[in-house]
């Protein structure tokens, strides 16, 4: 797969997209997160996210007071400390990463804290959820950064 080509595709179906998004929201499908689910599945069998990582070096997970919490004590440092480090309140007042890629990121595109990673990271891309139709907004952004909620979305419009 290629990422950069795959997020351009993205970028040019956005306004088509955004006018999907619309529609479905203001007509929700009863089905409708049978539907993204199906989506979801089959982008996944096809993309593999350490191919990609694109999430990780593009964008910052929210990092809640149990993540800190968990991430710390993974990393033998106090919740203070793991702030300190790593961690700032964006204009939201949400912790998150003072930098990308994200510094817990390997060459290999693998995750050195994958075990602790912050609840954010664990349900990203957010596709397989449940009660999709509030987090579609969300569903639209996420297609700019990750392949696979481009196929999803390219999914359903077809």
């Amino acid at each position: 797969m290629d990422v950069v080509k795959e997020l351009e595709r993205a970028a040019h179906e956005h306004k088509g997209n955004r006018k999907f998004v619309s529609r479905l929201r203001a007509r929700p499908p009863r089905d409708l997160d049978e539907q993204i689910h199906e989506q979801h599945a089959a982008a996944f069998a096809k993309i593999d996210c350490l191919e990609c990582a694109n999430c990780c070096k593009t964008t910052s997970p929210i990092f809640r007071d149990i993540d800190i919490d968990r991430l710390a004590r993974h990393l033998g440092i106090r919740p203070a400390e793991l702030v300190e480090r790593y961690l700032h309140l964006d204009d939201e007042q949400d912790y998150v990463l003072n930098v990308a890629p994200c510094p817990f990121l390997g060459p290999d595109n693998y995750c050195s804290v994958y075990e602790a990673r912050p609840r954010a990271c664990r349900e990203y891309p957010h596709t397989d959820r449940k009660n999709m139709l509030p987090l579609l907004p969300l569903t639209l952004r996420n297609s700019l950064v990750c392949p696979a909620v481009g196929e999803v979305l390219r999914g359903l419009r077809e």
